[in-house]
Parts: structure tokens; C-alpha cells; sequence
């Protein structure tokens, strides 16, 4: 009987930790020091055809090479490591249990495990993995953790689009989904 009572304050705990989670804010703030909403095209968030991805799930915020990027709201560092597509990444876990992916860096300025506050300097703007040769950009992309049914589209990518959001309508405030 003593397990069952710890099992139900543990999933008691574990609900509290998540509701907590989806409460906090996000006050975010476009991720590349001095940039506004004109450095991105704001349609190329689910542009398709996208090279080998086939669909573009973030947007591109142009800048010069080796400009700061910064932590677009606060979160901890769950991935600071480079990948075949999109080299030098960093990856934050922030409210509402959001992954906000950060790819095509310079440099990484930031290790797995760290908190950082919004604003700080986590990298910089680059163009490695898949964007070498290109003009240096920050790829910036949004996940949720928490799947958004209702965007689920009977396509290819259909299953996706429950899991990435906009990240440029959140930086410019409009109507969030």
C-alpha cells in the first residue's frame, strides 16, 4: 500500500510540475541581436518544396556572421552539439514546454544542462550544416511538447504541423497558436 500512496503523490507531483510549466510566459524576444521582423521572410515558415526536409519548419533570420545570437525566452540548454543538417545547434527548453531550436550557428556559447535567461548570448550567427555556402542565418524553430491536434492535416507533413509553431508570428505578437 505504501507504493500506491507514493505513486499517486509522485503523479500528483509530476501533473503540478507540468501544469506549472504551461503557465509560465513565454516574453520573447526576436533571438538575433539587433534584428527586426524585415530580417526574415515571415513566408517561409512551412514553405514547401524545402530542399531534402521538404518543408521549412522555422524561419531564417539573416544577419552578419558572427552577430549574437540570443536566448529568445528563458529555458534550460537540453542539446548544445552540432548535427549533420544544421551544424552548430542549440536547443532550449522554455515555457509551455517549448523546445526552441536554435541551427547554422558560428559558434555555441552555452552547454546542456545550463539555465539561461531570456537576452543572454548563447551563440552566434553562422552558416554551418546544411547552410554552408549560403549567407550567414540563425534558423530558428519552435516545438511544442504538447501536440496541438487541431492543426493535423491529412498531407504529407500533416502529422508535423502539430508540433511546430510559427516562430514568427510569436516574435511580432500576432494571434498565437
Amino acid at each position: 500500500m505504501k507504493w500506491k500512496r507514493f505513486a499517486m503523490v509522485m503523479a500528483g507531483l509530476a501533473l503540478t510540475v507540468i501544469i506549472c510549466g504551461l503557465l509560465v510566459p513565454e516574453n520573447m524576444v526576436i533571438p538575433v541581436k539587433g534584428a527586426t521582423s524585415a530580417d526574415w521572410n515571415v513566408k517561409t515558415f512551412w514553405f514547401r518544396p524545402w530542399g531534402k526536409s521538404g518543408v521549412h519548419r522555422g524561419i531564417d533570420i539573416f544577419a552578419r556572421e558572427g552577430t549574437s545570437v540570443i536566448a529568445a525566452c528563458s529555458g534550460v540548454v537540453v542539446f548544445s552539439d552540432t548535427l549533420r543538417d544544421g551544424g552548430n545547434v542549440v536547443a532550449v527548453l522554455g515555457p509551455k514546454w517549448r523546445v526552441h531550436y536554435y541551427a547554422h550557428l558560428r559558434s555555441m556559447k552555452v552547454a546542456g544542462g545550463q539555465f539561461v535567461s531570456r537576452g543572454r548570448e548563447i551563440g552566434t550567427v553562422g552558416s554551418t550544416g546544411n547552410a554552408v555556402g549560403k549567407p550567414p542565418h540563425l534558423h530558428y524553430s519552435i516545438i511544442t511538447q504538447i501536440p496541438y491536434v487541431w492543426r493535423y492535416k491529412m498531407e504529407r507533413f500533416g502529422f508535423d504541423r502539430m508540433f511546430y509553431l510559427d516562430p514568427g508570428k510569436r516574435l511580432i505578437g500576432e494571434k498565437r497558436s
